[in-house]
């Protein structure tokens, strides 16, 4: 697996993103591309006039990601408005795929399962990241430092090119992604990786969530936001976001469909799996006595309801397989990556920061 490791200025960070992952974001940008052809009926030029909508949003509420997208284009020998595509691919796929008076195809995918777990002596967050084989080889490791600055140091798993994925900070903050598909997207405001990006500049669990809160997120989706005290969901939809809060057992469950209450919002069915993976992982978690991170990992192997179980597997209406699968150890800031299936995957690493 690529590991990057970017330090500077946000300019200097994505020109160095773009260099040492140039070939995966090429590659990233033809999957895309036909994807949104596949989702969306939207040609290339199409997804860029859209990308090019949040250009004057963004330059207001988060210019140093706008900096860093910038150099990662120019690292990559890339126009700055693919790149950009590539950082609202979510907002795309998840929200522009169901306006129905495109008549467009209903193509089901993603399928991710994620359990935050407070167990007393440990913060755990956790997940199967569940995508299209194909991006698969485009996946990178990303450590990313910005000395001078109070930011804190970040590890993350992230496609090439998008500036914010799954992982964790320095102190100690994670987050997670469950694709939520709903109809609606406030362009004026977070797409979902920027706010990944965000939470992962945090510096508690608590300071994610407000700041997550106060920008609000463009279109659909979950993140799981932890830290050493515990974890807290948070549904998003372009018209608020709500908190879901630690159960019991001091859990987080969540896979992707909403689960708190949403008059106000069109969520058509998607994935019929989703509310079974969910009942499943709380059964899981439930029964396990000693939750350790083989424990956990042993747990995201369940293949009941096969393909499209925990540990997903592309085979015949089944488009989305699990790419990748974490378990982060926020209390000790490490976290071990399973590239591939849990069952049958072929690297494994450790990402590990000093606690600040």
């Amino acid at each position: 697996m690529l590991e990057i490791r970017c330090n500077g200025t946000p300019r200097e960070i994505g020109v160095t993103h773009g260099k040492a992952a140039k070939e995966k974001i090429e590659r990233s940008i033809q999957f895309y591309g036909q994807l949104f052809r596949e989702s969306c009926s939207m040609s290339w030029a199409e997804v860029l006039r859209e990308a090019s909508t949040y250009v004057e949003p963004l330059k207001r509420i988060a210019p140093r990601y706008i900096a860093e997208i910038e150099g990662i284009a120019d690292g990559a020998n890339l126009p700055f408005l693919d790149i950009l595509a590539l950082n609202v691919r979510s907002e795309i796929t998840f929200g522009l795929f169901t306006d129905k008076s495109r008549g467009l195809a209903d193509v089901p995918s993603d399928g991710c399962t994620s359990l935050g777990w407070l167990t007393g002596s440990k913060s755990f967050l956790c997940q199967n990241w569940d995508w299209r084989v194909e991006q698969g080889e485009n996946l990178v490791v990303c450590y990313i430092s910005q000395p001078g600055t109070d930011i804190p140091d970040i590890a993350m798993v992230t496609e090439a090119g998008i500036i914010g994925k799954i992982g964790f900070n320095s102190k100690g903050v994670g987050c997670c992604l469950n694709a939520i598909r709903c109809r609606g997207l406030d362009r004026t405001k977070l797409p979902i990786h920027f706010a990944l990006r965000t939470i992962l500049e945090s510096r508690s669990r608590e300071e994610a969530v407000d700041l997550t809160k106060s920008f609000g997120v463009a279109g659909g989706g979950h993140i799981l936001v932890g830290d050493p005290t515990g974890s807290t969901g948070l549904e998003c939809t372009s018209l608020w976001v709500k908190e879901l809060h630690m159960d019991e057992e001091g859990r987080v469950c969540h896979t992707n469909h909403l689960l708190l209450d949403k008059p106000d919002i069109d969520e058509p069915p998607w994935l019929a799996d989703s509310s079974t993976r969910l009942e499943r992982i709380r059964e899981l978690t439930s029964s396990l006595s000693q939750p350790t991170p083989d424990t956990i990992f042993d747990l995201f192997k369940d293949s009941q309801g096969h393909p499209a179980s925990i540990n997903r597997k592309q085979e015949g209406d089944n488009k989305p397989e699990t790419l990748f699968n974490i378990i982060m150890d926020l209390t000790d800031r490490n976290a071990q990556v399973t590239f591939g299936r849990p069952t049958e995957y072929s690297e494994r690493v450790v990402l590990k920061l000093r606690k600040d």
